[in-house]
């Protein structure tokens, strides 16, 4: 299998400029590894100078007809493509180059907040421990760490995940991020607690904050959706509502933590919503796997078809931002 060149994402730098954050967005989605990928699959890459916009909505196009296996379920209910050998090892390797398949310790070894962003059960478990082993190996947290989820409810196997290591009575994602917390910090529970129930979780939010011994207050946190008549809180919605909560500054400098293959994805999503906004900076790192405390925790196997579509996630993440940048 070919080895490709890594390809930065565009810059989290506190104060980055819309220009220069543009053009990160534009080495990504024009770089070697997403060409040949989208060659793999029949696809012509647009001929002309129609600029990013254009690049982005083909981009957009093409990857939903090619490499959407959701079709507007949930990650889980996704289907596999049938894949031959060869492209199969062209995806995988072009999923690594892309930032999708690594990860990469914190840069820096002190931070104004610490975000940790919900999922599966599996990975509520797996990113708020790898939280809890940050700060235990020497990551300076200044603020809070914040884990951020919905009330979209379990399912009986996100349930039995939980179980497994001993975690029972969780209904919803938040409550899994709660149990996580609970279990990672060692606390029993919250100091402080508030939100609304407004008899719809798409309306509602919820709000715990723990304070474990020699270290951050952690506060978990379920937002209500920007769209409560069309859908469930997403990550951006969440995002947002813990900006307005912490009262998030220019210069502050924020630590993202997700699994590895939403890395690009979900950088991009918090560039637009949080730096872009509010001016902070985003530095987005994946779980590490070769961590002890995480190895007995589950972790699913990662498939061809799973890269693909977190790459066409990443490239709609990266069109939605260059939107909001007013940028040629």
């Amino acid at each position: 299998m070919r080895i490709l060149p890594d390809v930065a994402l565009p810059s989290g730098e506190a104060g980055a400029t819309p220009a220069r954050i543009a053009d990160g967005v534009r080495a990504w989605v024009t770089s070697p590894p997403l060409r040949g990928l989208v060659a793999r699959f029949g696809g012509d890459w647009p001929a002309g100078d129609d600029g990013l916009a254009a690049v982005l909505a083909w981009l957009d196009e093409f990857s939903a007809r090619h490499w959407d296996f959701r079709r507007g379920r949930e990650r889980p209910e996704a289907g596999e493509p049938a894949l031959d050998a060869r492209t199969a090892g062209l995806v995988l390797a072009a999923a690594s180059a892309l930032g999708l398949a690594r990860s990469a310790p914190p840069a820096r070894p002190a931070y104004a907040h610490l975000v940790v962003l919900g999922g599966l059960a599996h990975a509520c478990l797996r990113r708020v421990a790898y939280a809890a082993h940050l700060l235990g190996s020497g990551t300076s947290v200044a603020g809070e760490v914040a884990v951020l989820g919905s009330f979209r409810p379990l399912s009986e196997a996100e349930r039995e995940v939980l179980a497994g290591v001993g975690l029972a009575g969780c209904e919803t994602e938040v409550d899994a991020l709660d149990a996580a917390v609970r279990l990672a910090f060692r606390v029993a529970g919250p100091a402080e607690s508030g939100g609304v129930d407004a008899g719809h979780p798409h309306h509602s939010w919820s709000s715990r904050t723990y304070r474990p011994p020699a270290s951050p207050p952690v506060r978990v946190l379920a937002a209500p959706s920007s769209e409560p008549d069309r859908r469930r809180a997403h990550t951006a919605d969440t995002q947002r509502f813990w900006a307005e909560h912490v009262r998030l500054s220019p210069g502050d400098a924020v630590l993202m933590v997700t699994a590895p293959i939403y890395v690009p994805f979900q950088h991009c999503d918090a560039l637009r919503t949080l730096a872009v906004p509010y001016g902070c900076g985003i530095e987005t790192v994946g779980v590490d796997p070769a961590v002890p405390d995480l190895a007995r925790l589950p972790e699913p196997v990662l498939t061809p078809g799973r890269h693909l579509q977190e790459i066409r996630s990443a490239i709609r993440s990266m069109r939605a931002l260059h939107a909001d940048l007013a940028v040629g």
